[in-house]
């Protein structure tokens, strides 16, 4: 059974740093896209980085050049690191799979192939 368990979350002040990791459990990253969206209560969930299996990587336009997404495969386990941090990206984070290698090429937003997702970590960022 596919499984994800993220850890790491906690409050961070502004400019900080703060990194999330993700255990998947039930199958390794060979021909997955992983990736790490976020949401306000009330807002659209937002693509912060997709990652694939080859071990690329994109993101949403506000994690440019502060977050790196990537996958340690020898410990099943994607990341997210944050640097920079502002109070914007006080949100909940959330890791997700999906199995069909070809969903890298979708655009960042597009949710509908992940078929698995975290439980979700709240990150207070504080100013």
């Amino acid at each position: 059974q596919v499984h994800l368990v993220e850890s790491g979350g906690g409050s961070v002040q502004s400019g900080g740093s703060l990194r999330l990791s993700c255990e998947a459990s039930g199958f390794t990253f060979e021909k997955y896209v992983m990736a790490w969206f976020r949401q306000t209560p009330g807002k659209e969930r937002e693509a912060v980085a997709v990652i694939n299996y080859v071990h690329h990587s994109k993101y949403g336009g506000s994690a440019q050049g502060r977050f790196t997404g990537y996958l340690d495969n020898a410990k099943n386990t994607l990341y997210l690191q944050m640097h920079s941090m502002r109070h914007a990206d006080n949100d909940s984070y959330y890791c997700t799979a999906s199995r069909v290698a070809e969903f890298w090429f979708q655009p960042i937003h597009i949710r509908y192939e992940y078929n698995c997702w975290g439980q979700a970590t709240p990150v207070p960022v504080s100013s």
